[in-house]
């Protein structure tokens, strides 16, 4: 086998996973999903943030990475006991990793902290998905 050969296949197999990669986000997208980074180390630098779309699943918020070919969701983001401690804008470091015209919301849960960016449209189903809680449990950012 010559170079060319190896090449051609190796150029092949990238091509066979960037596929993949394009048919599961599609996938994902066409089922309800929408954009969202997400990173749950926080960093001083914006660094630790990761493209992938969020689907909501009853109280769940799945989020699958852009860059997996796992079948199920690399975070589940519980709605009961979902708090937003704050509210921001992309700093300039990290806006290269966001949708377009995302927020950056912080929000506390009993797992833990996360940061969840997302576009004006995906933050306004976000919320409306955070406040219809089933009645008895209380909005999260009201005190």
């Amino acid at each position: 086998m010559g170079i060319t050969e190896i090449a051609g296949l190796i150029l092949l197999g990238v091509a066979v996973v960037m596929a993949l990669f394009a048919w599961r986000r599609i996938r994902l997208l066409r089922e309800g999903g929408v954009h969202v980074a997400l990173r749950s180390r926080f960093d001083d630098r914006g660094r630790g943030w990761h493209l992938g779309v969020g689907h909501y699943r009853g109280d769940s918020f799945a989020w699958f990475r852009v860059l997996s070919l796992g079948s199920g969701p690399d975070e589940m983001i519980s709605r009961d006991g979902l708090e937003i401690d704050a509210r921001r804008e992309p700093t300039g470091p990290e806006a290269y990793a966001m949708p377009v015209g995302a927020t950056v919301l912080r929000c506390r849960s009993a797992s833990g902290e996360v940061e969840i960016a997302m576009g004006p449209d995906a933050l306004t189903g976000f919320l409306s998905w955070l406040e219809s809680a089933p009645p008895g449990r209380s909005i999260p950012w009201a005190s």
